[in-house]
Formats: C-alpha cells, sequence, structure tokens
C-alpha cells in the first residue's frame, strides 16, 4: 500500500505542495526520495497518485500522476453527538468514529459532562481525524463542530433524520431494531449520547419532546466511547 499524505489546500492542476507536520513526515520519519510515488488526499473526497519532485527542509513538491475518484463513505449522512470521555479516551473515540464513516462528531456540552473540550482539545482531535483517514483510506475528512447542548443539536437536525437517544427507558427498544437499515435506505441518522452519569432527566423530557427516540442498549453499563461506537456501527452495519 502507497504512502497516504493529507494535504491542507484542495487539489487542482498539476502539482501539489506538502508543509509543516505531513511534509516532516514524508522526508523526515519515512525518509522518502524523489522520484518516488505516493498518495495524497484533501479532504474533499477524492485520492491522488502523486510523485515526490523536490524535497527541501520545510517543504515537499509533488506532481500529480492522476486522480482517483474512490468513494469509501456511507451512503447516509451519520451523525455522533456525544459527550466526550476523558484524556486519551477522547482520541481513540475519534479515530474509531473515522473509521466506521461518520460524517460529523459533535461534542455535546451537558449538565454532568466531565470533559468540556477548549479550542486546544478540539484542534487535537481534528488532527487525530486526519491520521485516522491517512490509516484507514478514507478521502473525506470527518467533521469535528464545536460543542453544542442536545436542544440545540436538536434545533440543527435535519427534520427527516433518525434520532436516536443512548438513554436507558423503561419500554424503550433496542438500539438494533431502530438503527437496522433497509439496503439502498439513505435518511440521515443522528445518534446522541450522554456522559457517564447520563443525560438528566430534564435533558431526556426535552429530547423526547423534540422528536428523539430512547434506545435500550443491554443490560450492562458501558463507557461513553463504548455506546457511542456501538451505535454508530449499528447504524453503518
Amino acid at each position: 500500500m502507497s504512502y497516504r499524505f493529507y494535504c491542507d489546500q484542495p487539489l487542482q492542476g498539476a502539482s501539489a505542495l506538502l508543509e509543516g507536520s505531513e511534509a516532516h513526515h514524508l522526508s523526515r520519519v519515512l525518509r522518502l526520495d524523489v522520484g518516488e510515488e505516493v498518495v495524497l488526499f484533501d479532504g474533499q473526497g477524492s485520492e491522488f497518485a502523486a510523485r515526490v519532485r523536490h524535497i527541501s527542509k520545510a517543504r515537499v513538491d509533488l506532481d500529480i500522476l492522476h486522480k482517483n475518484d474512490t468513494d469509501r463513505e456511507l451512503p447516509f449522512t451519520l451523525i455522533l453527538a456525544t459527550a466526550l470521555p476523558k484524556g486519551d479516551r477522547q482520541k481513540w473515540l475519534v479515530e474509531k468514529a473515522v473509521e466506521l464513516g461518520v460524517t460529523r462528531l459533535v461534542p455535546l456540552r451537558t449538565r454532568r459532562g466531565v470533559a468540556q473540550p477548549d479550542a486546544g482539545a478540539l484542534e487535537r482531535l481534528r488532527r487525530a481525524v486526519i491520521e485516522a483517514s491517512k490509516q484507514c483510506c478514507r478521502n473525506r475528512l470527518m467533521a469535528v463542530d464545536d460543542p453544542v447542548d442536545l436542544v440545540t443539536l436538536g434545533g440543527a437536525t435535519l427534520a427527516d433524520a433518525v434520532r436516536v437517544l443512548a438513554q436507558p427507558a423503561t419500554g424503550a427498544p433496542p438500539a438494533a431494531n431502530v438503527l437496522r437499515r433497509r439496503t439502498g435506505d439513505q435518511t440521515p441518522c443522528v445518534i446522541a449520547v450522554g456522559p457517564e452519569g447520563g443525560f438528566t432527566d430534564e435533558e431526556v423530557a426535552a429530547a423526547l419532546s423534540a422528536g428523539w427516540q430512547a434506545v435500550e442498549l443491554g443490560p450492562r453499563i458501558l463507557r461513553v466511547e463504548t455506546a457511542a461506537l456501538m451505535l454508530a456501527a449499528l447504524a453503518a452495519s
């Protein structure tokens, strides 16, 4: 498999430029040389075969050989809105969400949340999206939104989307029953997962009144990232 590199500018024309960490990775870490072929992607959905033309201290110039319109996205929009776990578990959650094909990750502000991401944390998560996309050969970057609360998220959600709330409730159907999709179904799906202590009664009531559907995740208590990825996997399958 060819080495993959991310260009933060749209790839157009016959040449491309890598700078910063991507140039450093190509020239200093992997020690690739002039004439070697790699794969470039700009996060917009396509990938490009390219050849290294020149390497300098801070940049790498490449010639574009051809474009590959390879679609590795889900056939529908999948939004994962979740309270973030602590520490390194955030990066792990992002990596696996990218691999599963999640379209957007929305950090949720919740009453019981313990990790409220600042601008620096969001930037680290967006960098993790790039690294995960390089690894899993995904050509379109998963968006990482600014944090919102559940009510605001509901107001911005597509009206025809399937909206599920990870909240144990009497009589709630199993998540698999709600998220199982028919072949060709392109209905958008939005999944909301609360913090370790769960959504408050007020948050749940507001979501249910706004049209969200509670789903059951089984008899065991799951961590935030486990519940989020379980639901995303069910929706993507």
